[in-house]
């Protein structure tokens, strides 16, 4: 096992906390930048519609064992009936929205805002760190780790002999980067723009975020397949063997 290193207390003066207060204003610039760019708009009645119908068929899938099956069949047929069905979307007008939401200039000029207010500040922000703070070893995690973690959390130095529970300080910008987003959601809510993770994942998949008919389509995919079993028949011998277990270590 290496042996421990001494952290000067300079490093967490000049190069932790820094780094931290840092990101952390740099989420919070970015949260207003990003209020002030967005462009209004009314909300699409349509779309709140099928978002809350989804929602609607999310509960019942998730409660189905609670009714019983008749009961639970009429409201599957409700959502997923290829007529009037709440979830059934036709081919023909599943295309035309999509169409739709990539000819709308508003939704890109939206979403290129925003992919903007992500890549410029953590573009300038990891030039910087790079720059300045390149080769320090900042901090060291409280619990040991697997050599896996080496590439993670030891990111810029390229030293084998060091324990892997001590963090680079380029490898503590990456951890902030994408760690921070519980200590936003508490100072802006939880409706608020400094996702970073959610945003590259959004990025990667088109960049156009939510689409109405895939998720309507998919939701009555699985109330379709969905195996109904009322829990209610079974509750007695449920509760039965409970009392059993207990009256045992009694």
């Amino acid at each position: 096992m290496a042996d421990d290193l001494v952290l000067d207390t300079a490093i967490r003066n000049w190069v932790l906390v820094p780094l931290s207060v840092v990101m952390v204003l740099i989420g919070v610039l970015r949260y207003f930048v990003s209020k002030l760019i967005r462009s209004s708009q009314n909300p699409d009645t349509k779309a709140i519609k099928e978002g809350q119908a989804v929602i609607r068929a999310r509960n019942l899938r998730s409660a189905a064992h609670l009714i019983p099956s008749k009961s639970f069949r009429s409201r599957r047929i409700y959502f997923t009936n290829e007529e009037n069905g709440l979830l059934y979307v036709p081919k023909e007008e599943a295309q035309k929205a999509q169409a739709q939401m990539f000819q709308d200039p508003n939704m890109a000029m939206d979403m290129m805002k925003k992919n903007l207010s992500m890549i410029i500040p953590q573009t300038l922000t990891f030039a910087w760190v790079n720059f300045f703070f390149s080769g320090f070893v900042a901090a060291k995690i409280p619990f040991p780790l697997t050599p896996r973690f080496r590439s993670m959390l030891q990111n810029g130095i390229d030293l084998s002999t060091v324990d892997v529970s001590y963090v680079s300080s380029r490898s503590w910008y990456f951890l902030n980067l994408f760690g921070l987003r519980g200590f936003f959601s508490l100072i802006l809510g939880e409706e608020n723009a400094t996702d970073d993770a959610q945003r590259m994942m959004q990025m990667s998949g088109g960049g156009f975020g939510f689409d109405p008919s895939k998720s309507l389509g998919a939701e009555k995919d699985s109330l379709d397949i969905i195996q109904h079993e009322w829990a209610l028949p079974k509750m007695e011998h449920r509760a039965q063997d409970v009392l059993k277990n207990l009256a045992k270590k009694l």
